[in-house]
């Protein structure tokens, strides 16, 4: 046997692993024995397993996420029992903090950490014939500046067809204690320039959407305004994603945030919380009138496609004030809002408030909050199938124009509860409502129960389903349509009127 195969199982096949091309960049020596293997979880265990296995690899590396973990577990299984002398090497957040909740003990060997000089090291000794006695491996935090950096390892089809994953820093200044990057609290920055030349390369490749994985992109006001320009200076189409803090955007971001071209720049705006006494709770310090501002800022004056974060089950925040929180939010954006759900993970400081606040988890990934004193277990239940509901309508864009609908007193929470509750009651499902279906549900329920005249909610959802050349209605509402695609223009225009007069006397919470 001879080789190293670094693999991974993604959670889809866009979601190219930067991960896996880190360790490879930086195997020195071993990389001409070293390839790349990505899968998907639609994929077979067994499948991946054989291809795999045939270079016969004496080390098989494999990064660990929530998502994968389970599989993760069979893949092993199936390994050490058909190629037992493969030595099997363990990465990824789910092997490198306390407790470890997934059985992956059959594996030979797990990093724990950043493992780009430990995965060399591992390798280079198992391959010369040294077997390091203890299974868990100690990854110290590597000096970014020394590392080569992955980004050639990119193939033309990945730029083609995924995204382009980039990381401009390492590390988080905050301590948000559901978060597993408030463990690193250095912030690291590669250098400028050298990732500006890659850019560049990946530019001149054909690369057009990149995703930075950077947790806080805009905590360095200078190296951020350079990567901005950057793009700016780029001629559209592309599509280029940061996360950033939303009380950190000094006039030198904002001058530059307001010249990006529409539909090029997708900001996510992690919020988590608009109310201090859960901020305080879980260590997240937030300036909220900045938020505030910003967040105007950003609809007001950018053209930036926003997406703000909630986290639902956080300790000490009750369902009416995440409603709140909600409203609040919907308020100040039109982007889209992810209504997360809190998870313990391991090696967080979430973990301290479990006795206090009676915080119930699930033991298997993704390790969701089954219930606490505020939230029962099944009101939880209800408000994670609010979350999904609000996935398919809301923030799917698919109905954009019909969706404000079912708040028209400007109380997006219990609107939007009320149907989803009634959602449920008809399908029974969370999933697999195609759109068709979608459109006659939501269509029914604003004239059924909430009494709307049923022309006028044909005519909004033509005007959303018929956006996109090729769609159908459902005949159950297109006999009912009375306004031509070409007076869809004005409905939109007086549904923006409607939604401004409800945020202007929107309850922060």
């Amino acid at each position: 046997m001879s080789g190293i195969v670094l693999t991974t199982i993604n959670a889809r096949y866009i979601h190219a692993a930067l991960g896996l091309r880190w360790l490879y960049a930086n195997l020195r020596e071993l990389q001409p024995q070293a390839s790349i293997q990505e899968y998907t979880l639609t994929d077979q265990i067994g499948d991946i397993a054989e291809k795999i296995l045939a270079s016969a690899p004496e080390i098989v590396g494999i990064g660990v996420y929530i998502w994968n973990a389970a599989q993760v577990r069979q893949l092993i299984g199936i390994l050490k029992q058909v190629a037992p002398a493969t030595r099997i090497v363990l990465g990824g957040p789910e092997v490198s903090h306390l407790p470890l909740r997934v059985d992956l003990s059959a594996a030979d060997y797990q990093i724990q950490g950043e493992g780009e000089l430990a995965f060399y090291e591992l390798c280079a000794a198992l391959l010369g014939g040294r077997s390091p006695a203890a299974p868990q491996i100690p990854a110290t935090t590597v000096e970014v500046e020394g590392l080569t950096l992955p980004y050639e390892f990119y193939t033309d089809e990945d730029l083609a067809h995924r995204l382009t994953y980039v990381e401009a820093s390492r590390g988080c200044p905050f301590t948000c204690e559901f978060c597993l990057s408030s463990l690193d609290k250095k912030v690291r920055f590669f250098e400028v320039d050298r990732f500006l030349d890659e850019l560049q390369t990946l530019w001149q490749r054909g690369a057009r959407t990149f995703k930075f994985v950077d947790r806080t992109f805009n905590c360095n006001p200078a190296i951020a305004g350079r990567i901005l320009d950057f793009f700016l200076a780029k001629i559209p189409p592309f599509h280029v994603h940061f996360e950033v803090i939303p009380d950190h955007f000094p006039e030198t971001l904002k001058e530059r945030l307001k010249r990006f071209p529409a539909g090029t720049l997708q900001l996510e705006v992690g919020i988590q919380t608009l109310h201090p006494a859960t901020a305080a709770n879980i260590s997240r310090k937030l300036d909220f009138p900045k938020i505030r501002e910003n967040l105007l800022f950003l609809q007001e004056h950018t053209t930036a496609h926003l997406h703000v974060d909630l986290i639902i089950g956080l300790p000490g925040e009750s369902i009416e004030q995440f409603g709140k929180n909600l409203n609040s939010l919907m308020a100040l954006s039109s982007g889209e809002v992810q209504l997360g759900v809190l998870k313990k993970l391991s090696g967080t400081a979430i973990d301290r408030h479990d006795r206090q606040f009676g915080m119930v988890y699930s033991q298997d990934p993704p390790y969701e909050i089954l219930q606490n004193d505020l939230i029962p277990f099944a009101r939880m239940q209800t408000i994670k199938r609010l979350a999904r509901f609000w996935d398919l309508v809301y923030n799917s864009g698919n109905f954009h124009q019909t969706a404000p609908l079912l708040w028209p007193d400007g109380d997006v929470f219990h609107g939007f509860l009320d149907f989803s509750q009634w959602l449920y009651g008809e399908t029974r499902a969370t999933w697999q409502i195609g759109l068709p279906r979608l459109a006659e549900l939501l269509f029914r329920y604003l004239v059924e129960q909430k009494g709307r005249n049923l022309n006028e909610v044909a005519d909004f959802l033509a005007a959303d389903i018929l956006v996109i050349k090729g769609r159908v209605l459902p005949p159950a509402i297109s006999t009912h349509v009375t306004r031509l695609p070409d007076e869809r223009r004005n409905l939109g225009e007086n549904l923006t009127k409607r939604q401004g007069r409800h945020r202007e006397g929107a309850d922060r919470g």
